[in-house]
């Protein structure tokens, strides 16, 4: 049986994009983008491992090419297998011919890529849980790869979560710059105020914040954040109101403050230690003090909470997403007045795209700077995440609480305060 033979025999209907294999073999339109089976290598890798991450490996290890698309943005071939592949399940007699024809040898695991953490049960080395210890290591291996890379690819911002787009022809700049405002005015920060922001990252939203005249705090477990954070505001001259801690949001001594955002840090949590998480800010803040909570989420609240392999294992190691539903509904047991909840998927899935572009621009540099590999995780995974958010498989969700005080006050506004 050939390539395309099994291929044919796990589908179900002609293929929607192109297929070529070693054996010369091809199926599927001619004109549509596909992929290129390089060697039985890639075989080897998609059988030990069938669906998402036995094809990343293939793909990531250079042993299968994705044809017709540029490596920094494969959205379009994603998409087409998306709305018009169907599998089905290939009966007895077929697995012996696919078995045969790929040869037993191919059954045998092999050494994934470099780039693929180990898989979540052997993590033990790191720490159990979401220790302090695996937590930061989990944090480094995704955010300590260079950042001169995420320079290129965030763009100036050097903002790493949904942007808001004000309108359909905004720059990734203006966008971004608009989800910061829509926090600060959410939170209703003034000249004066503390602010405390967890898992910072490079210090956006801390220099948004400090140019309006908010004192922040702003924590992260990555040291190169860090490091580039704190260079960001001396050059900016905010050092008076502004400051950048390598520190677990858990190690914080300081408390009573105004207010705290947690944007795109809740992923990393894990769903059990929600009522630690949401309690311990609970803490920090003053009565009538707000919490803004932005993170991905799924559209429901049934489904595990584990990434599925490919992001596990590539991209963020010990992620976990879980419905709104189950969030808000820690925030209450905290003690939490939830006063709104806004979804805001579509514009992640155009933070993507532009994310994608700025590293199909810059390709050439970013592969010099942290190899192929690497650079083709990350053009596969933020393409498949773009057409998550737009199937609505995740969602984009930021949940605003107040800290009510003894006697039940939250002192909001009758009507939403803010624009956006």
């Amino acid at each position: 049986m050939t390539v395309a033979g099994m291929a044919a025999a796990v589908s179900d209907g002609p293929l929607p994009f192109r297929l070529t294999a070693f054996d010369g073999s091809q199926a599927g339109p001619p004109d549509a983008p596909g992929l290129h089976i390089r060697n039985r290598h890639a075989l080897n890798y998609v059988l030990t491992a069938p669906g998402d991450l036995g094809l990343a490996r293939a793909y990531i290890a250079g042993d299968m090419d994705m044809t017709g698309v540029h490596p920094a943005n494969p959205y379009p071939l994603l998409r087409l297998m998306a709305q018009e592949l169907r599998l089905r399940r290939p009966t007895p007699g077929e697995v012996v011919d696919l078995v045969r024809s790929a040869g037993l040898s191919s059954l045998l695991p092999v050494v994934p890529p470099p780039q693929e953490a180990t898989p979540r049960w052997l993590r033990v080395a790191h720490g159990l849980g979401h220790s302090r210890k695996r937590d930061a290591s989990a944090i480094g291996r995704h955010y300590d790869v260079s950042n001169d890379f995420y320079e290129m690819v965030l763009g100036p911002s050097m903002t790493y979560t949904c942007a808001l787009y004000p309108t359909a022809d905004a720059s990734l700049e203006q966008a971004q710059d608009a989800k910061h405002a829509l926090v600060f005015d959410k939170l209703g920060l003034r000249p004066g105020d503390r602010l405390l922001d967890v898992g910072c990252g490079w210090g956006s939203m801390v220099r948004h914040a400090a140019r309006r005249g908010v004192r922040v705090l702003g924590v992260t477990l990555s040291s190169q954040q860090a490091q580039w954070g704190q260079r960001a505001i001396r050059d900016e001259g905010l050092g008076d109101l502004a400051e950048i801690r390598h520190l677990d949001y858990r190690d914080v001594p300081e408390t009573g403050f105004d207010a705290i955002s947690s944007i795109g840090l809740t992923e990393h949590i894990g769903v059990k230690q929600y009522p630690d998480y949401f309690g311990r800010l609970y803490g920090k803040l003053r009565p009538g003090g707000r919490l803004l909570n932005h993170c991905i989420t799924r559209p429901e609240n049934r489904t595990a909470a584990k990434a599925e392999p490919f992001i596990d294992r590539y991209v963020f190691p010990d992620g976990e997403l879980t419905g709104s539903g189950r969030i808000i509904m820690a925030m209450q047991d905290t003690g939490f007045d939830v006063r709104h909840a806004e979804n805001l998927r579509e514009h992640y899935g155009m933070t993507l795209r532009d994310w994608c572009g700025n590293l199909e621009r810059h390709w050439t540099a970013c592969v010099d700077d942290v190899g192929e590999g690497t650079a083709k995780v990350w053009g596969l995974y933020m393409a498949a995440c773009r057409l998550g958010f737009e199937r609505n498989t995740i969602q984009l969700v930021q949940v605003l609480g107040v800290k009510p005080d003894d006697q039940g006050d939250s002192a909001v506004p009758l009507r939403p305060w803010w624009r956006g």
